[in-house]
C-alpha cells in the first residue's frame, strides 16, 4: 500500500474536523427530531441557499446529476430536443441531457478559460435546439450575458451547471439566479460539500420550482396523488443539516482558496494558467488548473515528491464510449484534455504547502 501524499489534493478530514462540533450538534438534532425526509432542516437549508444565490426558490434533490436532469425536465426538455453543452466538462453534463430524453450537442470552449464559447454555441443552434447548458467550470462563471442573448434570440431555455461554482459571482451577481434554472452538486469534494451525495436547483421561476418539487417526489404534491411522472430524488434531512453548517463557513473557505490561487499565480506565471476572472466576476477556485505540454510527466514528477494532483478531465465527453463521437470536432477541448493538471487547492492547504508545490513545478520546468 502506497504512503499517503505529503500534500493531498483535498483533505476532507481536515475540512470536516474544523466544524466537527457543529456537525455533531446538527446531526444529533436531526436524529433526536425523528424527521428524516422533506422536513424542517431541508426547508431551512433551501431558504438559506436560495438567499445566498440571490434566487427566489431552491429545491433540494439527491445529487448533482439529478439536479441537472430535473431542471431539464421541469423546463420541458424531452425526446427529440437538442441541448448545447460544452465539449470540456465532466460527463454528467452530457449524461443529464440523455437522461432527460434529449440529445447533447457539443460546442467547443474558449482555450483560455475552458468555458463554453458563445460563438461556438451560436453556430451549433439548429431548428431542434431547445436549450443551452453552460458549465461554470473550475469555479469561474461562463459568459452568461452572451449565452442569454443567444437563448433569447432563438427562444431557448438556459440552464446552467454550477457544480463547481459555489460562491462565484458574475458581474456583481451571485451564480444561482442567472439562468432559468441552476443545478448544484453538494458532492463531498465541492466547495460546499455534504457528507454524502446531494444536489439542488435554484430558480426565480415559481412554476418551474413547483414542477421541480413534484418531480423529485414521485410527481406528487399531495400524498398518493401523482400529477407528473416523477422520480425519487430528495435531499435528506441529515445532509441538509450538514450543508447548513458548512454554508456558514463557505465564504471563509473560499477566501482561503482565493489566497492560495493568488500565490500560485504569482509563482507559476510561466505556465499556462487559468484566467483569474475573465473580467466578469469572482472566481470560487474550486480547482486550480494549469496547462503543460508534458502533463503526464509533470504529474509523475509531483507524485514522486508527495504532491497529489488530478486531471479534470482526461477524456472529453464526446470521446467517451457512451457518446463515441469522432476526434477532432472540438480541438480546444481535446487540447485541454491532453494538457490540464489540477493542483492541490482547498481550505486545508497552507501558503507553505503552495510554495512546496511551486518549488517542485519550477524544478521540473
Amino acid at each position: 500500500m502506497s504512503a499517503p501524499p505529503t500534500i493531498p489534493f483535498l483533505d476532507l478530514q481536515a475540512i470536516t474536523a474544523e466544524v466537527a462540533g457543529e456537525l455533531h450538534a446538527a446531526t444529533r438534532r436531526v436524529i433526536d427530531g425523528g424527521w428524516f425526509v422533506l422536513g424542517p432542516e431541508l426547508e431551512a437549508f433551501e431558504a438559506a441557499w436560495a438567499a445566498h444565490c440571490g434566487a427566489r426558490h431552491c429545491v433540494g434533490v439527491g445529487s448533482g446529476l439529478d439536479a441537472l436532469v430535473l431542471a431539464l425536465w421541469a423546463a420541458g426538455i424531452g425526446s427529440g430536443d437538442e441541448v448545447i453543452v460544452p465539449a470540456h466538462t465532466f460527463v454528467a453534463t452530457w449524461l443529464a441531457v440523455t437522461r432527460a430524453g434529449g440529445t447533447p450537442v457539443g460546442a467547443d470552449v474558449d482555450p483560455a478559460t475552458g468555458l463554453l464559447d458563445p460563438a461556438a454555441v451560436a453556430a451549433a443552434v439548429t431548428p431542434r435546439t431547445r436549450a443551452i447548458l453552460p458549465v461554470h467550470l473550475y469555479g469561474q462563471a461562463a459568459d452568461v450575458d452572451a449565452l442569454r442573448s443567444i437563448a433569447d434570440r432563438h427562444a431557448l431555455v438556459l440552464v446552467d451547471d454550477a457544480a463547481q461554482a459555489h460562491g462565484a459571482t458574475y458581474r456583481g451577481r451571485p451564480v444561482g439566479a442567472l439562468a432559468d434554472a441552476t443545478a448544484w452538486s453538494f458532492y463531498p469534494g465541492k466547495n460546499l460539500g455534504a457528507l454524502g451525495d446531494g444536489g439542488a436547483v435554484t430558480t426565480d421561476d415559481p412554476a418551474l420550482a413547483e414542477r421541480l418539487r413534484m418531480l423529485r417526489n414521485y410527481g406528487s404534491r399531495e400524498k398518493y396523488v401523482h400529477e407528473l411522472a416523477g422520480t425519487n430524488s430528495r435531499l435528506d434531512e441529515l445532509q441538509a443539516a450538514v450543508l447548513s453548517v458548512k454554508l456558514a463557513h463557505l465564504a471563509e473557505h473560499n477566501l482561503r482558496r482565493r489566497a492560495l490561487a493568488e500565490r500560485y499565480r504569482e509563482r507559476l506565471a510561466p505556465l499556462g494558467l487559468p484566467l483569474a476572472d475573465a473580467g466578469r466576476g469572482t472566481h470560487a477556485w474550486h480547482l486550480f488548473v494549469v496547462r503543460h505540454p508534458e502533463r503526464d510527466a509533470l504529474q509523475a514528477h509531483l507524485a514522486a515528491r508527495g504532491i497529489q494532483t488530478l486531471v479534470h478531465y482526461p477524456i472529453p465527453p464526446h470521446r467517451q464510449a457512451a457518446f463515441d463521437e469522432p476526434a477532432g470536432r472540438f480541438p480546444h477541448a481535446e487540447a485541454l484534455a491532453a494538457e490540464v493538471l489540477s493542483l492541490p487547492i482547498g481550505p486545508h492547504l497552507t501558503p507553505a504547502d503552495a510554495d512546496v508545490v511551486c518549488d517542485a513545478i519550477e524544478a521540473f520546468s
